[in-house]
């Protein structure tokens, strides 16, 4: 018989199975993204009724199986109940859980991924910056993560370090005033966008919610960032749909 293991991790996704199972797509630190069967979890008076919802984050007791986990308990640390009870934080926190998804992959070891995921939910709760900064700040760096973000320390056509004033997200990265000739499509880069891209990509998870950008700045950058994703990402996200529509609102 095959030993449980114990696997830190956050619900990304749950699922009705049958009358009373669920079925539950996890983001764990050891395995990356698991998918796991929690027998009788939809029972009214089952201890993972509420342990299988998500958001949730803690320890998963699970045994694996030939095609999937079967989950037989959890210690969970956070529940994230800020963000249930509030309809935007549960537009942005949904986006950020289909994200984290797209990139988990299983028996991929995902630490810095949930660790990002982790703490940029903490930082929606607590409200520190504005929730679009915030989703700016989790795509960016979830780019650094996966090893696919743009390079924004070096013009990527001559590697230089001075005038970096463009950015090509088709060639994905800086490019300085004298390489600029002959590259379309560029975006004007303010200096002050740069040095926020610069600090996201650089500084760890753990003190990345931390600062404020002008108005001006925020919205340069969520202009770079859907450029850059829609050209970088092969996927919709249904529930940027609806995020989008409460950010124009």
């Amino acid at each position: 018989m095959t030993d449980a293991e114990e696997l830190m991790g956050m619900v990304l996704m749950a699922t009705p199975v049958g009358d009373y199972d669920k079925r539950v797509v996890i983001l764990t630190k050891e395995r990356g993204k698991i998918t796991a069967f929690a027998r009788g979890a939809r029972r009214p008076k089952s201890a993972m009724l509420a342990k299988t919802q998500p958001f949730v984050f803690g320890v998963f007791r699970v045994i694996e199986g030939k095609n999937a986990y079967t989950l037989l308990g959890a210690e969970i640390s956070n529940y994230f109940m800020e963000i249930r009870e509030d309809v935007v934080r549960t537009c942005y926190g949904t986006y950020f859980l289909e994200l984290a998804s797209y990139y988990g992959r299983e028996n991929d070891p995902a630490l810095d991924m949930l660790k990002l995921l982790y703490q940029t939910l903490r930082a929606l709760c607590l409200e520190r910056i504005d929730k679009r900064l915030i989703r700016c700040i989790y795509e960016l760096k979830m780019f650094v993560v996966n090893g696919e973000y743009p390079e924004c320390f070096h013009c990527i056509v001559c590697g230089g370090k001075d005038n970096l004033d463009h950015f090509s997200s088709r060639l994905g990265g800086v490019i300085c005033s004298k390489c600029r000739e002959g590259i379309h499509p560029l975006y004007d880069l303010a200096g002050s966008v740069l040095y926020t891209m610069q600090y996201i990509i650089a500084t760890p998870v753990e003190h990345l919610y931390t600062f404020q950008v002008t108005e001006e700045v925020q919205h340069k950058l969520r202009r770079l960032m859907d450029i850059y994703m829609k050209d970088h990402i092969d996927r919709e996200f249904h529930s940027l749909d609806i995020l989008k529509t409460l950010e124009i609102a």
